[in-house]
């Protein structure tokens, strides 16, 4: 056994979990590649121009026990005190069976977002839940399966005013009581794309000029509810389209914005059984008029059927539009917030209609009546109606009451001008609201117990909701269980198999890693405590970002973009703030390879910039004469280059210097995708090599996990000259850049990444990093027999990823690279990403974690489809009715008539199959073209 493998396999090395060949197995794949040791192979492939890093100095691996202590530790010095702060974000009680069977599920958190729609029936099914939720609580007829959060969602919303508006205003309005989160990412989205922002009282300042659009914000965040019906309707007068931020929890009692004339309505699920977490994740959600869904931005679920017409599925409409239309997307949501956006579902399955009505009116008595005992005490609180949130006027005692309340370890929100918040929600019980009366000299006993509410007939919800019958199931904590297991039965995760998606990621997400995640003392707390309640999470934070710095080679981490996308938005914004600062506010053209992620070129779009597309070379590497030929003709207007690195053709390109020489000696700055940096740790640092700015996907390289299609978290690091304009704060509403509506994002699943880097050590990231390439390059080297490796580098090697040419397999039948991928599922797999970045093509990314048994399971199954593609162009299977075109195949087929030319055992067990655990898809292959024609967003009543 060679000597570094040796040293990597001691017996107590925790991080051993993450790298899934054994040293047998890895000395095997070494040999079939003509090796005898990783780092001979290593430095075979790797263009000589890359250079190779120093040892990530990042602390030794610790063992899974000494993780959780440390981690334990540091939790400890955070401070979970009883929130009364609100301001969109509010203390909610998730239930324990959901907890346990989604939060803490493989099935659950492990998936990937639902593109290959029959093994995804499970998930699609619960969105269609949450779509359908999300519609009868805003009273419109169509809504999305989930977006970031709040602040994004209310900058998504007015875009898609923008685009849709009759009015030519590029004027805005926003409603003065919005959150300030809401008001500082409207800001930061805004100022590109030349929108201009009014804020001012509704009742008084919307008519003063016309708007494209205006946003009220339902209730408005000190606590006021307002009827907008003449506002909206004097807004559609003038052409303009009305967009509401609700409160979802208020919705069951209050008027809908559908009644009040609401072309859009957007929000926070957040309150609907998903934890603070210290500002996420949560999931936002968007809904619109019918006659909008098609600028509706995101992912929407959709109800077609399978080739047996048995209803099924899928993402609909224009779901991936971002990859497609590149710099001209409606948006550039890549990751939305699919797992918090499930428990959200599941919590309204959980308590049906009547059970959320009863915690929204237990709420709404219990702020009324804590309103009522400290009026009667002497205090002013204004006396408009309200929901759960009302302001204390307390003058210059403001100080004082706030830290009285803090020895009560209560927190309240602070208001400027001598006020204090107080928000109810639906952790909020008796004893807290005796103290809070207490420390407000109200009196033992002062709160009187009302149990009404207290709803003005203008503002009371007079239409029906959550008629469907799935909100009136049998609650019984066995038959939601239940209920919960059969969703995931028709889901393929990776607790099931390997799924090998390139570009993607999907390794190893330990258990080890998710444990903390659901410790109160990172759930529980509210993203606006006092920092000093907060030490653990600071710790963390900076520990993590100097860990990231030492592996990437920046100066500074921001950790508040709470997706790839929004990564890659907030680092081009702060190239273009920095550009702006140096007097060269006049770079406006952002240079893309043609070969890049769709997102790329949405984000430089949102970000203001026009797009150059850059050829790419016959190997997949970047046209360096066309870089050089485009870049002199654009000059001094060069902002940017964006380039992917390993390339997103699975390569190492050797001209990867030469692409960052060629945009600085142009005045332009780098921006490195990280979607790719699985290759680089311990390798090579995007800093070190060049580069000004990039993003890091933790759900990819750092193994927070997908969670069917989000959470996931993009900080960019920067160097030092860029530092000073990553996002601010966006608590205060001012903020310059903030993109995210928490500062620190998706704080909580930051544990996750940390707690991987802890496990691994420096040398544990370098040998993850060896190990996928290996993986990789064997999977290529078993599967060149069969077909071709589209693109490779040095010496015929790939990088972590590879592209097999369908095109070229199939060639001379009608076999697609659909029906191989469809194939694929009968095997047990995810299929890979297919017909991206080259159309009618599969990149796979086996990552480290797959030991070589499961990669020769796809191995097998890949060359027998080669051999049923043969078969079809040999005239030995039916053109038009073969194993390949029916894929895939269900327990449906098992029985009845069966009008094949094969067997049924050769469609349902193929090479690659497990036969004694079949995972079998639910649903036959779904037909895309009906689910777009006939669009269905929402479940039949």
């Amino acid at each position: 056994m060679p000597h570094d493998i040796k040293h990597f396999f001691p017996d107590d090395f925790a991080n051993l979990r993450h790298i899934g060949p054994s040293p047998i197995e890895i000395d095997e794949m070494l040999a079939s590649l003509g090796f005898g040791e990783i780092e001979g192979f290593i430095r075979s492939l790797l263009p000589e121009k890359l250079g190779h890093s120093e040892a990530l100095d990042i602390g030794n691996p610790l063992s899974e026990r000494e993780t959780l202590a440390r981690i334990r530790a540091t939790a400890e010095k955070n401070v979970v005190f009883r929130s009364l702060i609100g301001a969109g974000f509010y203390g909610t009680d998730t239930p324990s069976p959901i907890i346990r069977n989604i939060l803490e599920s493989p099935a659950w958190y492990t998936a990937y977002t639902p593109y290959q729609s029959e093994i995804s029936q499970g998930r699609l099914e619960v969105l269609l839940i949450f779509q359908t939720m999300v519609c009868d609580l805003t009273g419109l007829e169509v809504a999305n399966a989930s977006l970031l959060d709040e602040a994004t969602a209310c900058a998504e919303a007015m875009t898609m005013a923008y685009r849709s508006s009759k009015s030519k205003s590029k004027v805005f309005f926003v409603d003065r009581d919005c959150h300030p989160q809401n008001i500082a990412v409207l800001r930061t989205r805004a100022e590109p794309i030349g929108i201009q922002l009014r804020i001012g009282d509704p009742k008084q300042d919307l008519r003063d000029e016309p708007c494209f659009g205006a946003l009220f914000q339902y209730p408005g965040t000190y606590g006021a509810i307002r009827d907008f019906s003449a506002e909206t309707g004097a807004l559609h007068d003038a052409g303009g389209l009305a967009v509401f931020s609700a409160d979802p929890m208020a919705l069951m009692l209050f008027k809908e914005p559908g009644a009040m004339g609401a072309d859009i309505a957007v929000g926070s699920a957040q309150r609907f059984g998903v934890p603070l977490g210290f500002g996420g994740p949560h999931a936002a959600f968007i809904a619109a008029k019918e006659k909008l869904k098609r600028e509706l931005p995101g992912r929407i679920v959709g109800v077609s059927k399978d080739s047996r017409d048995k209803p099924a599925l899928r993402l609909a409409l224009q779901t991936r539009e971002q990859h497609i239309r590149r710099q001209k997307a409606k948006s550039n949501i890549c990751t939305a917030q699919v797992l918090p956006a499930v428990m959200a579902a599941m919590y309204a399955v959980f308590h049906g209609r009547a059970g959320l009505r009863t915690i929204a009116e237990r709420i709404h008595s219990n702020a009324c009546d804590l309103r009522d005992a400290l009026a009667s005490a002497g205090h002013q609180i204004g006396g408009e109606p309200i929901f759960d949130t009302f302001m204390i006027e307390v003058g210059d005692k403001k100080e004082e009451l706030l830290r009285e309340l803090g020895r009560e370890r209560i927190n309240a929100r602070d208001i400027p001008g001598g006020k204090i918040g107080i928000s109810v929600d639906e952790l909020t019980d008796e004893n807290l609201m005796e103290d809070v009366c207490k420390v407000f000299k109200a009196g033992p006993g002062t709160v009187r117990k009302g149990r009404k509410t207290r709803i003005p007939v203008e503002v009371e919800r007079r239409t029906n909701l959550l008629t469907h019958s799935v909100f009136h199931l049998n609650r019984s904590e066995a038959a939601f269980t239940r209920f919960i297991r059969g969703l995931s039965d028709r889901d393929l995760a990776l607790d099931r198999s390997m799924i090998p998606l390139g570009s993607c990621t999907m390794k190893l997400n330990a258990a080890t890693e998710m444990i903390p995640v659901t410790w109160p003392e990172f759930s529980q707390i509210h993203p606006l405590a006092p920092l000093n309640q907060a030490g653990g999470f600071l710790e963390l934070v900076e520990d993590l970002s100097r860990k990231l710095c030492q592996i990437t080679g920046f100066d500074k981490i921001s950790m508040q973009p709470n997706s790839g996308a929004q990564g890659e938005y907030a680092g081009l914004m702060a190239i273009r703030g920095y550009l702006s600062s140096i007097g060269q506010a006049h770079r406006n053209i952002c240079m893309i390879p043609e070969s890049a992620h769709g997102t790329n070129a949405a984000s430089a779009s949102l970000a203001g910039y026009d797009v150059v597309e850059i050829g790419t070379s016959d190997d997949g590497s970047v046209d360096l004469d066309d870089l050089a030929k485009k870049t002199e003709t654009v000059g001094d207007a060069l902002a940017a280059t964006m380039v992917t690195y390993p390339s997103t053709h699975g390569v190492f390109e050797s001209g990867i210097r030469e692409v960052i020489d060629i945009t600085h000696r142009f005045g332009g700055q780098v921006y490195l995708d990280g979607a790719n940096l699985n290759a680089l740790l311990g390798i090579a640092k995007p800093g070190d090599l060049g580069a000004d700015v990039a993003h890091l996907n933790l759900h990819k390289t750092f193994c927070i996990p997908h969670g069917g299609g989000g959470p996931g978290m993009g900080p960019i690091g920067v160097k030092s000259h860029l530092a000073e304009f990553l996002p601010g704060d966006p608590a205060t509403g001012e903020a310059v850049g903030a993109v995210s509506g928490s500062g620190l994002g998706s704080a909580s699943i930051l544990v996750v990444s940390w707690a991987y880097l802890l496990l691994m050590g420096g040398e544990g990231l370098e040998q993850a990093t060896k190990m996928a390439i290996l993986n990789s390059n064997y999977v290529a080297r078993r599967l060149q027999q069969k077909y071709k490796i589209r693109y490779a580098g040095r010496n015929g090697f790939v990088a972590h990823e590879c592209i097999i040419d369908i095109n070229a397999a199939v060639e001379g039948t009608a076999i697609t690279v659909e029906d191989v991928a469809k194939r694929l599922i009968d095997n047990g797999f995810h299929p890979p990403t297919m017909s991206w970045p080259v159309p009618g093509t599969l990149m796979v990314e086996p990552t480290e974690s797959e030991p070589k048994s499961e990669l020769d399971r796809f191995c097998d199954a890949m060359i027998e489809i080669a051999d049923e593609i043969e078969a079809v162009r040999s005239g030995q299977s039916d053109p038009a009715n073969n194993v390949l075109v029916n894929a895939p195949h269900t327990a449906a087929d098992l029985v009845g008539e069966w009008d094949r030319p094969y067997s049924r055992r050769r469609g349902i067990f193929p090479a690659g199959a497990l036969e004694d655990s079949k995972y079998w898809p639910p649903v036959n292959r779904v037909d895309n073209l009906q689910g777009d024609r006939n669009f269905i967003g929402r479940l039949a009543e």
